[in-house]
């Protein structure tokens, strides 16, 4: 149902694929809460994806970009405030790719030239976004700024490799950009850091299936799915929470706070004092 939460608010949305993407279903939250809005993939990604058909029912535009280059995002950016009529009041990051994960190499056996490849796609490109943004002037004041994230940036999961690091870092531009754009634009700049879900990227972490299992025995609500995600962005692009800012928010059914679940430690239902 819709509360008309984004009626009049413009933006873009990088990262929709497919319909398992978070950033899809985002689009199709914003669609329905009034926002009209700009897809984004870069230009491989577009062929593999169905993004046309996403942008037919929103009755928006894709433009391809490749969010590393400089070049390409001053387009996408200026484009966008063409075609929306106006500055942005959002815009989300759904960006992650490993070439190290995707190739099986170790973090102990990593190639050093696809780990910088890794930092430039899925946290540097989080700060020419921002830095794009800033100097074309593109925001409206206390706009939206929101990158997907993971816990894995601050503990340690066997299998993320050196995405783990690229979402450490993902995470601290959001918190020093953040500062600026705060006092130069009252934009706010926020990381959500979701549950393991099941998405075309998440889908390529060896031994995803076993540690999605872990979190929903160790989150007291479960894993959270793709769409309360999606409504959690939708929130935070819009003007109910004006002052969150600089924050990394777990949506993640509780996971981070839960030190061991009695589900994982096998004791579900041994008695009295597994009930309290």
């Amino acid at each position: 149902m819709s509360n008309n939460l984004l009626k009049g608010k413009r933006g873009i949305i990088f990262g929709a694929l497919d319909e398992n993407s978070i950033a899809w279903k985002v689009a199709l939250k914003a669609h329905e809460q009034g926002a009209k809005f700009v897809l984004t993939n870069a230009p491989v990604a577009l062929r593999m994806g169905e993004i046309n058909k996403l942008a037919e029912h929103c009755g928006t535009i894709v433009i391809p970009a490749d969010a590393t280059s400089i070049e390409d995002l001053e387009k996408l950016v200026n484009q966008s405030v063409e075609h929306l009529g106006g500055k942005l009041d959002f815009v989300l990051h759904s960006i992650g790719m490993s070439p190290n994960v995707r190739k099986g190499k170790t973090y102990t056996d990593i190639n050093y030239e696809w780990f910088q490849k890794t930092l430039d796609i899925s946290a540097l490109s989080f700060h020419k976004v921002l830095q794009t943004c800033m100097k074309l002037d593109a925001m409206n004041e206390w706009g939206s700024m929101l990158a997907l994230t993971y816990i894995a940036a601050q503990r340690a999961f066997p299998g993320y490799g050196d995405m783990a690091n690229a979402k450490a870092t993902l995470e601290s531009i959001a918190r020093s950009f953040g500062y600026y754009y705060g006092i130069q634009k009252k934009v706010r700049v926020n990381t959500i850091s979701q549950s393991p879900t099941v998405t075309t990227a998440g889908a390529g972490i060896k031994g995803f299936d076993s540690f999605f299992g872990f979190a929903e025995k160790m989150s007291p609500l479960g894993n959270a799915p793709a769409d309360s995600c999606a409504d959690y962005c939708i929130t935070l692009f819009s003007d109910l929470t004006r002052y969150v800012t600089l924050q990394n928010l777990y949506h993640d059914g509780g996971f981070s706070s839960v030190g061991v679940s009695e589900a994982v430690m096998g004791f579900l239902g041994a008695g009295e004092e597994s009930k309290a």
